[in-house]
């Protein structure tokens, strides 16, 4: 049944990680939320959160989907969560092809979840529990569903992901 294993959450960026600044209009990417989100809820599985960037998805480069790669990798645990733009997510998911070993669930938010109205926090705790209990694989999870990452696609008309 559950496995309940350890996971390791690594942090890219995206929208999740936003802050708008009113004096810049504009969003930037802050500190992870990853780690505030987990903690007002109350969180009590054997998580560690690694911060490996924090760009924009858009933004990513081959280098820095190397380094998620490896990151992964040479994790010891068999749950990997990563928090991601949801722009890139599945070419980043790509680039993790092969990684037969564990169970990578990508997760992202359609908005920041700094804000009131935000499905971050919902998002982040689905996520959490996949990469506990799902079998091995590459995972999007989004809008309360479970999707290969490797079939998946972002439909922004409908802000939601869907089969491919």
């Amino acid at each position: 049944m559950a496995d309940m294993r350890r996971v390791d959450i690594f942090t890219t960026g995206g929208t999740i990680d936003k802050v708008y600044f009113d004096a810049l209009s504009e969003f930037k990417i802050g500190d992870n939320a990853v780690g505030n989100i987990l903690a007002e809820a109350n969180v009590q599985s054997d998580v560690r959160i690694t911060e490996l960037m924090r760009k924009d998805s858009l933004e990513l480069t081959d280098q820095d989907r190397s380094t998620i790669r490896t990151a992964v990798e040479v994790s010891e645990r068999k749950g990997i969560l990563i928090t991601h733009g949801t722009d890139t997510m599945t070419t980043t998911a790509a680039a993790l092809e092969g990684i037969t070993d564990k169970t990578v669930v990508f997760v992202g938010a359609m908005q920041p979840a700094r804000l009131k109205a935000t499905d971050a926090v919902f998002n982040v705790g689905f996520a959490l529990a996949g990469a506990m209990m799902l079998p091995p694989g590459l995972y999007i999870a989004m809008n309360g569903r479970f999707l290969d990452a490797l079939h998946a696609k972002k439909n922004r008309d409908a802000q939601m992901f869907e089969e491919g």
